[in-house]
């Protein structure tokens, strides 16, 4: 399984359309394998491609801050479950969501600049 996180300085970066990278964690048994970043594109997340891009790279879930509910529908029509209101280290929310201590905060960005 891999794990997308919106990165910024090794956290959580608050905002998924414009994060400065994106970590993506390879788990295996339950466990962080490895971690690679993944250069964020130009652009507004939603219509940037990158939910293309992480799914072809085998990505099946995205731990994020902020996320607008066009990126969250885009993100699922490729099978990436999303998880929004994370924040912090993006190596120990990864090991969080693995023991189950994760879940989804309901809460949608309603602004961004993506038009």
């Amino acid at each position: 399984m891999k794990i997308a996180v919106p990165t910024k300085d090794g956290r959580v970066d608050d905002h998924f359309g414009h994060c400065a990278y994106y970590t993506v964690f390879t788990v295996s048994d339950g466990r962080i394998v490895s971690a690679d970043r993944l250069a964020s594109p130009q652009g507004c997340g939603c219509k940037s491609g990158i939910a293309s891009v992480l799914r072809q790279m085998g990505v099946g879930v995205m731990l994020a801050g902020n996320m607008g509910q066009g990126a969250k529908n885009v993100l699922e029509a490729q099978h990436i479950d999303v998880i929004r209101g994370c924040s912090g280290d993006v190596e120990a929310l990864v090991k969080a969501y693995l023991a189950g201590e994760v879940h989804d905060s309901g809460d949608s960005c309603d602004h961004h600049d993506c038009h």
